[in-house]
Formats: structure tokens, sequence, C-alpha cells
């Protein structure tokens, strides 16, 4: 006969000893509908029964083997040292019963489902929850119907982004602008951005599914050197010495002077497939100027037509892109 032992701490506290629940439990879920007590709690201190005298009840019960729980979160000595020294010596006592000691709860995956159900049982939401939430508000709250529905993710994460429904009127899209975007995602292209703050925002998890890279060179001694010698913004010169082949979207969410220094190299290079070019800088000087500037061009653009903008109007549209190639593949 086989019965199971689940040996939890024990506290001075009473009613903090509730094993006996577990233990209940435990015995409905692998012997359904048993009317025998071949599942057993004991305490390692502070509260009854002690584990010896478990281990006896479970012997008395008829038990030739115990299965014996530690339910415990870590192995520390209390798991390691002290119950299989109360185990050892239960084997001299009864050598005709096959003692079985299992691992502690430890950090097994489905402790994770439990912390989730303990935070929704505490009435918090969990961060995908509250985005998604947010995303019903959003799209109650206004009428997109005016919208293309391909353009639906970026709009709306945008607004999520500022809390701004003005973008829904304000972003103006290449007819192309999505379909660049998410063919270069997919070829494992680069993202060129202005500022870091741009680059941090970019969801690199997402990215590094087809293998691109977000690139950033701002800070670069050299470029800070040839900023100096000539006058031009680090943000310029920065996207000029990285605007290759390789780069299969420009984010511009800060610098006025790099939107304006894209769309000139672009005019410029033959290249045999333009990035697209999200370019929403934020500000009163040459802001709303280089975004009108860059909704006249022919290569893809996504941009919006105000002095708003900024870092987390450039991140949330790229990374409306890279969840929209996710769910594509």
């Amino acid at each position: 006969m086989e019965n199971i032992l689940l040996i939890g701490h024990g506290s001075p506290k009473k009613d903090a000893n509730t094993i006996e629940l577990v233990g209940k439990r435990l015995h409905a879920a692998v012997h359904p509908g048993c009317a025998d007590n071949c599942v057993h709690v004991a305490y390692l201190q502070f509260a009854e029964p002690d584990i010896e005298d478990a281990i006896k009840g479970c012997v008395d019960n008829g038990a030739t083997r115990i299965i014996i729980h530690p339910y415990f979160l870590s192995a520390g000595m209390h798991v390691t040292k002290d119950i299989p020294e109360i185990i050892k010596n239960s084997e001299c006592l009864y050598p005709g019963v096959e003692f079985v000691y299992t691992e502690p709860l430890g950090s097994h995956e489905k402790l994770v489902q439990v912390i989730i159900d303990r935070i929704r049982a505490s009435g918090v939401l969990l961060p995908e929850e509250i985005e998604n939430k947010s995303f019903e508000m959003l799209t109650d709250e206004a009428d997109f119907s005016g919208v293309d529905p391909q353009l639906h993710p970026i709009v709306k994460r945008v607004i999520h982004a500022t809390a701004d429904f003005e973008f829904r009127d304000t972003l103006v899209f290449h007819p192309e602008a999505v379909n660049a975007g998410l063919r270069a995602i997919a070829a494992g292209k680069s993202i060129l951005t202005d500022v870091e703050m741009v680059r941090a925002g970019i969801n690199k998890k997402l990215l590094g599914k087809w293998g691109g890279n977000v690139i950033c060179a701002i800070s670069d001694e050299e470029v800070d050197r040839l900023s100096k010698e000539t006058g031009a913004t680090r943000a310029e010169i920065s996207i000029e010495r990285n605007l290759n082949e390789d780069v299969g979207i420009i984010a511009i969410g800060n610098a006025p002077t790099a939107l304006l220094k894209v769309i000139d190299l672009l005019n410029k290079r033959a290249m045999k497939e333009p990035p697209l070019v999200v370019g929403v800088p934020v500000g009163f000087v040459k802001a709303y100027e280089s975004k009108a500037l860059l909704a006249a061009q022919q290569f893809p653009f996504i941009t919006n037509l105000s002095r708003k903008g900024g870092t987390p109007v450039a991140v949330a549209i790229v990374n409306a892109l890279l969840k929209m190639a996710s769910e594509e593949s």
C-alpha cells in the first residue's frame, strides 16, 4: 500500500497551518473517490503532527511505500538536511517500508501561473492585460471607420503611446509604407534611429526573430568630432555615416535636422530599395516643415502633419510594424 506525506514548515500562528487543505485536494486529485486515509500531512515544527508521528501513522495504516513531499519553495537546510535525517532514522525503524523523497516546489514553471492567478485575484491587471484594456478603451472612444483597416494597428498604438487622439487625423502614410516596413523586417534589415531613446524603445526581441539590429551612432566619438568640425548636428552625421542598403527602416523621433538629411540623402542616392522613413520629430523649429517635406516624397514614409511627435510616436510606429510582422509570420 502506498501513502503520500506532505510536510510543511509549521508556524506558531495556528491559523497559518493549513497544509491539511492541500492534502485533501491532493487526495481528491490523485485518488478520486477514494475513502482510504492515504494522504497524510505533517509539520517540521510549531504544529502537529510532527514528521515522526505522521510516518508512524502511515505505517500503522498499512503503508509499505511512503512518498514524502516537502511543501517548501526552496531546497534550504530543512529540505536538504533536517527532513532527510528524519527519513533516514525512519528507514531504520521501519526496514520493510520504502521511502521516496521528492523535490520541493522549487521554481516549477506551473508556479508562474499560480502567481498570475494571485495577481488577478487581487484585482491588479498584468501588463498585457493593461495594454489590451487600453486598446479596447481607445477603440470605444474614437471612430476609426475613416482609417484604412491596414493602418489601424499603427494609428491605435501611437494613440496608446501618447493618449492623444489627434494622431488619428494627422498621421500620413505613403501608399507603400506598411508593405515596405514589413518587407524590411522580414528581410532582416536594420533599423537606423536618430537618438538613443528611440533605439532603446524598439522591441529588440521581435526584431531579433528576423536577425535585424537597431543602429544609433549619435554618441560615437567620431560623430562628435565631425560635428564639431563641420557644424552639422550629431544626428545628421550619424544618419549619413550609417545609411546603407542594409538599413530597411529609418526612425526619426527627435531631430528635424536628421529628417531633412535623410530626405536629402535618399533623393541623391540611387538605392535599390529605399528604406521606410518614419519621420515624426517634435518641436517648433523645423519639425513641422521637415515632416511636410517628407509627406511630399516618392519613397515610403510615415509621418504626422503637426508639431507633435517625438520618441514615443516613432517607437510606437516601429513596434506596431514589428508586431504586425510577427503576427503575419
